[in-house]
Protein backbone atom coordinates (compact mmCIF):
# COMPACT_ATOMS: atom_id res chain seq x y z
CA UNK A 1 0.00 0.00 0.00
CA UNK A 2 1.21 3.73 -0.79
CA UNK A 3 0.89 4.74 2.41
CA UNK A 4 1.75 8.79 1.65
CA UNK A 5 -1.21 8.22 -0.92
CA UNK A 6 -3.55 6.63 1.37
CA UNK A 7 -2.81 10.03 3.99
CA UNK A 8 -3.28 12.57 1.30
CA UNK A 9 -6.61 11.09 0.69
CA UNK A 10 -8.34 12.60 3.38
CA UNK A 11 -9.65 9.79 4.84
CA UNK A 12 -7.58 10.32 8.28
CA UNK A 13 -9.08 13.36 8.61
CA UNK A 14 -12.87 11.69 8.13
CA UNK A 15 -11.54 8.78 11.04
CA UNK A 16 -10.34 11.49 13.30
CA UNK A 17 -14.25 13.31 13.18
CA UNK A 18 -15.58 10.14 13.93
CA UNK A 19 -17.56 9.97 10.74
CA UNK A 20 -16.69 6.72 8.74
CA UNK A 21 -18.12 3.07 9.13
CA UNK A 22 -17.40 0.82 11.78
CA UNK A 23 -15.34 -1.55 9.46
CA UNK A 24 -13.62 1.35 8.23
CA UNK A 25 -12.23 2.56 11.34
CA UNK A 26 -11.29 -0.45 12.21
CA UNK A 27 -9.24 -0.53 9.15
CA UNK A 28 -7.73 2.07 9.95
CA UNK A 29 -6.96 1.74 13.32
CA UNK A 30 -5.18 -1.78 11.92
CA UNK A 31 -2.94 0.45 9.66
CA UNK A 32 -2.50 2.67 12.34
CA UNK A 33 -0.80 0.27 14.52
CA UNK A 34 0.61 -1.83 10.77
CA UNK A 35 2.45 1.87 9.72
CA UNK A 36 3.90 3.96 11.84
CA UNK A 37 3.91 7.16 9.08
CA UNK A 38 -0.31 7.12 9.26
CA UNK A 39 -0.31 6.78 13.57
CA UNK A 40 2.05 9.84 13.53
CA UNK A 41 -0.02 11.64 11.07
CA UNK A 42 -3.25 10.89 13.35
CA UNK A 43 -1.58 12.20 16.26
CA UNK A 44 -0.66 15.49 13.69
CA UNK A 45 -4.28 15.92 12.81
CA UNK A 46 -5.47 15.44 16.24
CA UNK A 47 -3.10 18.12 17.87
CA UNK A 48 -3.61 20.61 14.91
CA UNK A 49 -7.41 20.60 16.43
CA UNK A 50 -6.56 21.33 19.49
CA UNK A 51 -4.08 23.83 18.53
CA UNK A 52 -6.94 25.59 17.09
CA UNK A 53 -9.22 25.58 19.24
CA UNK A 54 -7.33 26.81 21.96
CA UNK A 55 -6.34 29.43 19.76
CA UNK A 56 -9.86 30.25 18.77
CA UNK A 57 -10.74 29.79 22.48
CA UNK A 58 -8.36 31.51 24.76
CA UNK A 59 -8.28 30.70 28.79
CA UNK A 60 -11.15 27.50 27.95
CA UNK A 61 -9.44 24.42 28.35
CA UNK A 62 -10.52 21.37 26.45
CA UNK A 63 -9.23 17.84 25.60
CA UNK A 64 -9.26 16.73 22.51
CA UNK A 65 -12.18 14.37 23.11
CA UNK A 66 -14.39 16.89 24.84
CA UNK A 67 -14.39 18.94 21.36
CA UNK A 68 -15.06 15.81 18.85
CA UNK A 69 -18.04 15.01 21.91
CA UNK A 70 -19.49 18.56 21.47
CA UNK A 71 -19.50 18.34 17.76
CA UNK A 72 -20.44 14.68 16.84
CA UNK A 73 -23.65 15.70 19.98
CA UNK A 74 -24.15 19.34 17.91
CA UNK A 75 -23.51 18.60 14.11
CA UNK A 76 -25.25 16.37 11.95
CA UNK A 77 -22.91 14.97 9.75
CA UNK A 78 -23.79 12.36 6.66
CA UNK A 79 -21.93 9.01 7.57
CA UNK A 80 -20.32 7.61 4.17
CA UNK A 81 -20.77 3.38 3.55
CA UNK A 82 -18.52 3.61 0.63
CA UNK A 83 -16.01 5.49 0.45
CA UNK A 84 -14.89 4.48 -3.11
CA UNK A 85 -15.75 6.65 -5.93
CA UNK A 86 -15.65 9.33 -3.91
CA UNK A 87 -13.43 12.65 -4.77
CA UNK A 88 -10.65 13.66 -3.01
CA UNK A 89 -11.91 16.58 -3.08
CA UNK A 90 -14.96 15.56 -1.23
CA UNK A 91 -12.85 14.37 1.99
CA UNK A 92 -11.48 17.58 2.26
CA UNK A 93 -14.82 19.25 2.24
CA UNK A 94 -15.53 17.40 4.74
CA UNK A 95 -12.56 17.85 7.13
CA UNK A 96 -12.83 21.50 6.16
CA UNK A 97 -16.43 21.16 7.75
CA UNK A 98 -15.00 19.90 11.11
CA UNK A 99 -12.73 22.81 11.13
CA UNK A 100 -15.85 25.22 10.21
CA UNK A 101 -17.62 23.22 13.62
CA UNK A 102 -15.05 24.07 15.85
CA UNK A 103 -15.45 27.71 15.14
CA UNK A 104 -19.37 27.47 15.40
CA UNK A 105 -18.58 26.02 18.80
CA UNK A 106 -16.28 28.85 19.94
CA UNK A 107 -18.81 31.44 18.74
CA UNK A 108 -21.33 29.34 20.90
CA UNK A 109 -18.76 29.69 23.54
CA UNK A 110 -18.32 33.32 23.25
CA UNK A 111 -22.18 34.28 22.75
CA UNK A 112 -22.72 32.13 25.94
CA UNK A 113 -20.14 34.08 27.67
CA UNK A 114 -21.53 37.28 26.53
CA UNK A 115 -25.20 36.83 27.63
CA UNK A 116 -23.64 36.35 30.80
CA UNK A 117 -21.83 39.41 30.81
CA UNK A 118 -24.92 40.99 30.05
CA UNK A 119 -26.96 39.28 33.18
CA UNK A 120 -24.31 40.47 35.33
CA UNK A 121 -24.34 44.28 33.88
CA UNK A 122 -28.33 44.05 34.23
CA UNK A 123 -28.03 42.78 37.90
CA UNK A 124 -25.29 45.70 38.66
CA UNK A 125 -28.26 48.36 37.12
CA UNK A 126 -30.96 47.19 38.84
CA UNK A 127 -29.43 46.94 42.07
CA UNK A 128 -28.05 50.68 41.27
CA UNK A 129 -31.87 51.33 40.49
CA UNK A 130 -33.04 49.83 43.72
CA UNK A 131 -29.99 52.06 45.85
CA UNK A 132 -31.59 54.87 43.96
CA UNK A 133 -35.16 54.44 44.68
CA UNK A 134 -33.86 53.77 48.75
CA UNK A 135 -32.10 56.89 48.51
CA UNK A 136 -34.96 59.01 47.40
CA UNK A 137 -37.14 56.87 49.68
CA UNK A 138 -34.50 57.56 52.91
CA UNK A 139 -34.64 61.43 51.37
CA UNK A 140 -38.66 61.70 51.68
CA UNK A 141 -38.68 60.19 55.58
CA UNK A 142 -36.04 62.52 56.63
CA UNK A 143 -38.12 65.27 55.41
CA UNK A 144 -41.16 64.49 56.59
CA UNK A 145 -39.40 63.67 60.37
CA UNK A 146 -38.13 67.37 59.54
CA UNK A 147 -40.97 68.10 59.20
CA UNK A 148 -42.56 67.02 62.20
CA UNK A 149 -40.06 68.09 64.74
CA UNK A 150 -40.46 71.54 63.41
CA UNK A 151 -44.58 71.94 64.26
CA UNK A 152 -45.43 74.20 66.22
CA UNK A 153 -46.93 72.20 68.66
CA UNK A 154 -43.60 70.08 69.81
CA UNK A 155 -42.27 70.76 73.04
CA UNK A 156 -38.54 70.17 73.32
CA UNK A 157 -36.81 68.03 76.13
CA UNK A 158 -33.05 67.94 76.37
CA UNK A 159 -32.51 64.54 78.13
CA UNK A 160 -28.91 65.14 80.63
CA UNK A 161 -26.44 62.59 80.49
CA UNK A 162 -26.26 60.68 84.15
CA UNK A 163 -23.78 58.80 86.69
CA UNK A 164 -22.77 55.49 84.13
CA UNK A 165 -22.79 58.46 81.17
CA UNK A 166 -22.17 61.60 81.89
CA UNK A 167 -21.15 62.31 78.35
CA UNK A 168 -24.64 61.14 76.92
CA UNK A 169 -27.35 63.08 75.82
CA UNK A 170 -30.49 63.10 74.35
CA UNK A 171 -33.92 65.07 73.05
CA UNK A 172 -37.67 64.21 73.07
CA UNK A 173 -39.90 66.58 70.59
CA UNK A 174 -42.74 65.51 71.95
CA UNK A 175 -46.03 66.53 69.92
CA UNK A 176 -48.90 66.28 72.60
CA UNK A 177 -51.84 67.03 69.74
CA UNK A 178 -50.50 63.91 68.18
CA UNK A 179 -49.47 61.56 71.02
CA UNK A 180 -46.01 60.91 69.13
CA UNK A 181 -42.17 61.71 70.23
CA UNK A 182 -39.35 61.43 68.24
CA UNK A 183 -36.19 60.53 70.12
CA UNK A 184 -32.83 62.39 68.83
CA UNK A 185 -30.71 59.05 70.18
CA UNK A 186 -27.45 60.45 68.51
CA UNK A 187 -25.61 61.39 71.84
CA UNK A 188 -25.68 58.08 72.65
CA UNK A 189 -23.13 55.32 72.70
CA UNK A 190 -23.87 52.15 70.66
CA UNK A 191 -25.61 49.57 73.22
CA UNK A 192 -23.17 46.74 73.81
CA UNK A 193 -24.54 43.37 72.40
CA UNK A 194 -27.55 41.86 73.88
CA UNK A 195 -28.58 45.19 75.22
CA UNK A 196 -31.10 47.45 74.20
CA UNK A 197 -31.89 51.25 75.06
CA UNK A 198 -35.27 51.73 76.44
CA UNK A 199 -37.31 55.25 76.83
CA UNK A 200 -39.68 55.86 79.85
CA UNK A 201 -42.28 58.61 80.38
CA UNK A 202 -42.09 59.16 83.61
CA UNK A 203 -44.79 60.74 86.27
CA UNK A 204 -42.33 62.40 89.19
CA UNK A 205 -44.77 62.36 92.31
CA UNK A 206 -44.92 59.67 93.24
CA UNK A 207 -42.12 58.03 90.44
CA UNK A 208 -44.21 56.23 87.90
CA UNK A 209 -42.20 55.26 84.75
CA UNK A 210 -44.82 53.70 81.54
CA UNK A 211 -42.62 52.30 78.90
CA UNK A 212 -42.51 53.66 75.74
CA UNK A 213 -40.85 51.17 73.71
CA UNK A 214 -37.01 50.59 72.26
CA UNK A 215 -34.82 52.08 70.70
CA UNK A 216 -34.43 49.04 68.23
CA UNK A 217 -31.55 48.23 65.50
CA UNK A 218 -30.07 51.16 67.46
CA UNK A 219 -26.80 50.96 65.23
CA UNK A 220 -28.31 50.47 61.88
CA UNK A 221 -30.57 53.63 61.82
CA UNK A 222 -27.84 56.88 61.05
CA UNK A 223 -29.84 59.29 61.85
CA UNK A 224 -30.75 57.99 65.04
CA UNK A 225 -33.83 59.18 65.55
CA UNK A 226 -37.02 57.14 66.37
CA UNK A 227 -40.51 58.16 66.67
CA UNK A 228 -42.81 56.60 69.48
CA UNK A 229 -46.09 56.88 71.09
CA UNK A 230 -46.41 58.58 74.05
CA UNK A 231 -50.29 59.09 75.21
CA UNK A 232 -49.18 59.55 78.86
CA UNK A 233 -49.04 62.67 80.68
CA UNK A 234 -45.44 62.68 81.11
CA UNK A 235 -43.49 64.69 83.42
CA UNK A 236 -39.90 64.02 82.51
CA UNK A 237 -38.58 61.43 80.10
CA UNK A 238 -35.43 58.81 80.92
CA UNK A 239 -33.92 56.58 78.85
CA UNK A 240 -32.01 53.23 80.50
CA UNK A 241 -29.90 50.39 79.32
CA UNK A 242 -31.67 47.37 79.03
CA UNK A 243 -31.77 43.63 78.65
CA UNK A 244 -32.77 42.39 74.68
CA UNK A 245 -36.28 42.64 74.44
CA UNK A 246 -36.60 45.41 77.06
CA UNK A 247 -37.94 45.38 81.09
CA UNK A 248 -41.02 45.90 82.77
CA UNK A 249 -39.48 48.59 84.90
CA UNK A 250 -35.97 50.69 84.03
CA UNK A 251 -32.56 49.77 85.71
CA UNK A 252 -32.31 52.96 87.14
CA UNK A 253 -28.08 51.73 87.93
CA UNK A 254 -28.72 51.96 84.09
CA UNK A 255 -30.41 55.43 83.58
CA UNK A 256 -27.78 57.02 80.53
CA UNK A 257 -30.56 60.55 80.24
CA UNK A 258 -32.55 62.45 82.05
CA UNK A 259 -35.01 64.92 81.51
CA UNK A 260 -37.63 67.34 82.95
CA UNK A 261 -40.26 68.49 80.59
CA UNK A 262 -40.81 72.45 81.08
CA UNK A 263 -43.91 73.62 82.31
CA UNK A 264 -46.15 75.21 79.65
Amino acid sequence: MDVQEYIASGILELYIAGILSDKENLEIANYAKEYPEIQKEIEAIEASILTLSKKASPGLKYTFKSIMDRINNDVKIISINDKRGVPISTYVGWAASVLLAIGMFWLYQQNQELKSEIQVVEQQNFNLEQEIADSDSSLEKTQELLNSIRDKNISVVPLGGQDISPTSYAKAYWNKENKKVFIDAKGLPEPPDGFVYQVWSLKLSPLTPTSMGLLENFDMDENKIFALNNPNESEAFGITLEPAGGSESPTLEQLYTLGVVSAS
